[in-house]
């Protein structure tokens, strides 16, 4: 029995000894800090203020859109005339030479020879531009094409119908651009 006694005194020491040892293997874990719950105010203040965040950041970086396309449209304003008027420089200078030899030159056909020449440049670069002129004598008075003067009194086949063209009207790409100023018979 004294051998019983034995083992039962070194069965604690056995257990004393397992949690050391487990201690030292790092089996054995602290124990974890443990979050205090959140009350719901405090959850859905929580939100809010998330809430309040991804906001603030869409304003700013649509304000930040918005202004970018402001500056980009202004620019594309300024500069939408460019490539019209670098079509245009080389008539200005036809233009110019044309005066100097006005000067000079006594053939008044050379001269008109050489103005024809230079509008008819013009008008090439306008029309690859998207100019096209109006077409309105002989046509139905249109108010979405046409602006009328005055009317003058025709016979019954022409009323209604443009008589007369006093300036002509203008299409840029299919839009009119200018309105026709026509006579109309009533």
């Amino acid at each position: 029995m004294a051998d019983n006694k034995d083992m039962l005194e070194e069965e604690p020491q056995n257990e004393a000894q397992n949690e050391v040892t487990e201690e030292v293997k790092g089996e054995n874990v602290e124990p974890q800090e443990v979050e205090p719950e959140l009350s719901e105010l405090d959850k859905l203040k929580k939100e809010v203020a998330e809430s309040k965040d991804k906001y603030i950041r869409l304003y700013s970086e649509f304000e930040n859109f918005r202004r970018r396309t402001a500056k980009e449209k202004i620019e594309t304003i300024m500069n939408a005339s460019e490539g019209l008027i670098k079509d245009l420089i080389p008539v200005l200078d036809d233009f110019e030479r044309a005066q100097k030899s006005i000067e000079t030159t006594e053939d008044v056909s050379a001269i008109k020879e050489g103005i024809d020449l230079i509008f008819n440049k013009f008008q090439k670069t306008l029309v690859s531009k998207g100019l096209k002129a109006m077409e309105s004598k002989g046509e139905v008075f249109d108010v979405e094409k046409h602006e009328c003067i005055t009317q003058f009194a025709a016979g019954d086949d022409k009323k209604g119908l443009v008589i007369d063209e006093v300036e002509k009207g203008y299409y840029l790409n299919e839009k009119v651009v200018r309105y026709a100023k026509v006579v109309v018979g009533s």
